[in-house]
């Protein structure tokens, strides 16, 4: 028998879930106006639908679909409305406006992928063409022309709205845009309207109805039902071409990218926090988008080892949150470390002379003009000298270094060999080359001559 838990929770169901969140978004009052709509546009797509198999009409199919990407865009408008509600939490830190973007990335991939559905419609039309029947087909485009621009002008959909400014424009629009240049310079009060560029969705809904009432005018007069397939072909390409570029744009949201017209000004704001007071160093930075108009970021920031981390972090903070509004600062001190060498006594095993280095001193100068202490010429008045708490004095064990050399080198110093019983009499002194001249260096034990120990087989002194 299986191990029975008292007061154990039950799990949901993901549609348990799903119905849960739909009701808490049904409970807003700003979404009863979307769900009204909702419920309208599967009554239109219903009879749109069956007014497409009556006609036969491919062109009015394809112009049917955009309807049905009105009602993924009310989903989306739901789904806006459902993020601003939730806060982020422990598993999402970043809360939820991620899923904006992807609900605007699945809606424009599904118009593409319809339109690419109604090319290879066409394309077996155009080897065996039907006839149509015009007698709903004005009606239909009417109804969904009417539905479509009043659902696209009623309704405030935030993410849209963002994504049809934010992305690259359209062929259609460019050659739209064109156009009017040319009627505003005749009629100037139309540049509201049709500048700098129209609605993508209001535009392709204007441009599907328009083919729709050619063919209807053709097929009429002359039975040209080749035109149906023609319209249908340049509904779909009108449509791909007008998704195209949002489903671009949110997939490099997706992708965690730099916007780029955002790059410029983020390099400035980086120059003027390296050049903030106490700050050595930015970078390791990385900024992203996390949804549409909101910046996320991270930076690391090396800082002086007597400066104010909290102080900068504000001063850093207050520069960057201009663009980014997610902003991660990670302040470190500046942490050096010098090479210790080793000193003090010498253990037994460590004097094997083939397998080490010695370093011979030179003998110290002396000592009645010399500070016992920085092994220096003192001076009655004179400050200590520079790093003289560092250089080394007499009474300082020799240093032994391991042998990773097979061959003397130098910078054209004189080699050789000195015996071990001159180091331990020598003492420890200032290293430098010969016997003049010195190094003042954060390292103390500078050998003033390389070379290996050749006394094998011969008695230790």
């Amino acid at each position: 028998m299986g191990t029975i838990h008292l007061f154990r929770k039950p799990q949901r169901s993901f549609f348990g879930k799903l119905l849960q969140e739909f009701r808490l978004v049904a409970a807003d009052r700003r979404s009863w106006k979307i769900l009204l709509f909702g419920a309208i546009n599967l009554t239109c797509t219903g009879f749109l639908l069956m007014w497409c198999s009556s006609t036969n009409s491919i062109a009015l199919t394809a112009y049917t679909y955009l309807t049905i990407f009105d009602l993924f865009s009310l989903i989306t408008c739901l789904v806006s409305y459902w993020v601003m509600m939730r806060k982020p939490s422990p598993a999402y830190s970043f809360g939820f406006e991620r899923l904006e973007v992807l609900a605007v990335f699945a809606s424009t991939v599904l118009a593409q992928l319809g339109a690419l559905f109604i090319l290879k419609e066409s394309a077996e039309r155009f080897l065996e063409q039907p006839e149509i029947h015009t007698g709903r087909l004005l009606v239909g485009t009417f109804v969904a022309l009417s539905f479509n621009l009043f659902t696209m002008l009623s309704i405030r959909n935030k993410p849209f709205a963002y994504v049809s400014e934010a992305a690259s424009t359209s062929w259609l629009q460019e050659h739209v845009a064109d156009l009017s240049r040319s009627l505003c310079g005749i009629i100037p009060g139309l540049s509201s309207i049709f500048l700098p560029r129209m609605n993508p969705f209001v535009l392709i809904d204007l441009a599907g109805a328009f083919a729709l009432c050619i063919t209807y005018m053709l097929i009429e007069i002359n039975n040209y039902f080749a035109v149906d397939t023609a319209s249908a072909i340049a509904i779909a390409l009108m449509t791909f071409g007008t998704m195209y570029p949002m489903s671009v744009y949110s997939g490099k949201v997706l992708l965690q990218t730099t916007p780029p017209h955002v790059i410029g000004q983020l390099d400035k704001l980086i120059r003027e926090v390296s050049t903030l007071d106490g700050v050595l160093e930015v970078r390791n930075e990385h900024f992203w988008t996390l949804g549409f108009g909101s910046l996320a970021g991270s930076v690391h920031v090396r800082i002086r080892r007597d400066a104010n981390e909290q102080m900068v972090l504000a001063h850093v903070t207050n520069r960057l949150y201009t663009l980014v509004s997610t902003l991660t600062v990670q302040i470190f001190k500046d942490d050096w470390i010098r090479p210790a060498l080793l000193s003090g006594p010498v253990a037994a095993n460590v004097l094997n002379f083939t397998d080490h280095h010695v370093i011979p001193m030179p003998p110290l100068k002396g000592t009645d003009d010399s500070n016992p202490v920085t092994s220096t010429p003192t001076k009655p008045s004179s400050p200590p000298p520079e790093f003289s708490f560092n250089t080394p004095g007499k009474n300082v064990s020799p240093v032994i270094l391991l042998n990773t050399q097979t061959r003397p080198y130098g910078l054209g110093l004189n080699h050789g060999h000195t015996p071990y019983s001159s180091v331990l009499n020598q003492g420890l002194g200032v290293p430098g080359i010969g016997a003049t001249q010195g190094f003042r260096t954060g390292f103390t034990n500078i050998p003033s001559r390389y070379g290996t120990n050749n006394r094998i087989g011969q008695p230790r002194p």
